[in-house]
């Protein structure tokens, strides 16, 4: 079985190309029937007419003939036979008496078309026709005529033409007619296809078909586009779910904070900006103190309230440049970039620390009073790399919590090892 070719291989005729085309055959197959039928009434006319003019010569000779018949005069029915042959449509003529015997004949002298106009002759009116000769109802003879067929030739010849210059005139006008009516009949249809190909390449659902002159063009124009309304409505409200799809999927739902894989994703595009330009960064991690203790006595409503509240101090210690992300429980972490110097990151810290010493109001309406310890790391002192640089500043973050709560502490560059994180025993 022979493979049948793909899609991309058949080579198929476009819809102006078969709708032109098919059109075409149309008006020049009904031009060209109503020639032949013009040409069949005209050749059956002229035929008609031919005989009853050969009938009106045959009767006209025998008239002319009839006394020299009578007298039996060959010579005066030759000279009253010619005298009418050569005014006449007359190939041939001749005149027998009532026992048969020729008393005149009469031949037109032949042209180069001799041959053309005698089977002309023939097929249009015969081999000729014989009209007897009377006299008192008493029978003389009969004359014989055969038509003479160069005027018919060239009737014929000029009847042609005509019809053949008709034929072409009007297939030069159904030709016009339907170019014009393919243009006005496939522009809609070619206009709402271009824009059909621009939303699939550009996916640009804003782009609309123009009205059409035609009232089912029209209708399916507007139909097209009333279609790519929804389909932009559609295209609108999935960018606004995905939008706050991936809204959640980043970002913490309790305090609408970055979450951890947001902020490492950040993290590492920055250290490779800050490595590229030889920028520093500062990273904190942030661990909010007694926050187990406050969740397990006064309920996790209030934890809820505590970790919103820390988020919105830290945040407002900050520019607008920086990052503060939640990366679990009670942790946060800032990435300040660029900074100038690790003194800067310092300051920041202590703003933050700060920011707590005024007590966080709950949800019962009693307020709590916690504290922040921070961890600071800077790059590239701290560590080249996020995973290093994290590391450095959670060690950081345990040195000042064992030494004092709300504090910070600054990594130093030979810190290798992180001590046990024994959470039990320090929150």
């Amino acid at each position: 079985m022979k493979p049948q070719p793909s899609g991309a291989q058949v080579r198929r005729p476009s819809l102006r190309r078969v709708f032109y085309r098919a059109n075409l055959l149309v008006a020049l197959g009904a031009v060209c029937m109503a020639g032949l039928a013009v040409t069949v009434v005209g050749l059956l006319t002229l035929r008609a007419y031919a005989e009853h003019n050969l009938h009106l010569i045959a009767r006209s000779m025998t008239y002319t003939v009839e006394a020299a018949v009578v007298f039996d005069d060959p010579v005066a029915a030759e000279e009253a036979l010619r005298a009418i042959a050569i005014e006449e449509e007359v190939a041939e003529a001749a005149v027998h008496d009532a026992r048969g015997r020729l008393l005149a004949v009469y031949q037109r002298a032949g042209g180069p078309m001799v041959g053309v106009e005698r089977r002309l002759s023939v097929w249009i009116l015969g081999d000729g026709i014989s009209q007897p000769i009377l006299r008192d109802g008493r029978y003389l003879g009969e004359v014989w005529v055969a038509g003479y067929g160069g005027n018919l030739l060239l009737y014929l010849l000029a009847a042609l033409a005509g019809v053949f210059l008709g034929l072409a005139l009007s297939a030069l006008g159904a030709l016009y007619l339907s170019r014009h009516m393919v243009a006005r009949v496939l522009g809609p249809l070619d206009r709402l296809a271009s824009v059909a190909h621009a939303i699939r390449r550009d996916r640009d659902f804003a782009q609309r078909v123009p009205p059409a002159h035609i009232v089912e063009l029209n209708e399916l124009s507007e139909d097209f586009n009333a279609l790519l309304d929804e389909l932009n409505a559609w295209q609108v409200h999935l960018e606004q779910e995905n939008a706050v799809l991936a809204h959640r999927a980043s970002h913490d739902s309790l305090t609408r904070l970055p979450n951890r894989a947001f902020f490492e994703g950040r993290l590492s595009r920055v250290l490779r900006d800050a490595a590229a330009h030889g920028e520093q960064v500062a990273l904190m991690f942030i661990d909010s103190d007694r926050f187990k203790e406050i969740n397990d006595k006064l309920g996790h409503a209030a934890g809820d309230a505590v970790l919103v509240n820390v988020a919105a101090r830290i945040r407002g210690q900050l520019r607008e440049s920086d990052l503060v992300a939640r990366l679990g429980g009670d942790e946060f972490a800032v990435l300040l970039a660029p900074i100038g110097c690790g003194e800067d990151a310092v300051r920041i810290a202590e703003d933050i620390i700060a920011s707590m010493e005024v007590a966080i109001p709950l949800p019962d309406g009693s307020q709590v009073q916690t504290s922040l310890t921070i961890g600071i790391a800077l790059f590239p002192e701290h560590g080249d790399g996020p995973e290093a640089l994290l590391h450095s500043a959670d060690l950081a973050m345990y040195h000042a919590k064992r030494q004092q709560r709300g504090t910070w502490h600054l990594a130093q560059p030979i810190l290798l090892s992180a001590p046990t994180r024994d959470t039990g025993e320090v929150s």
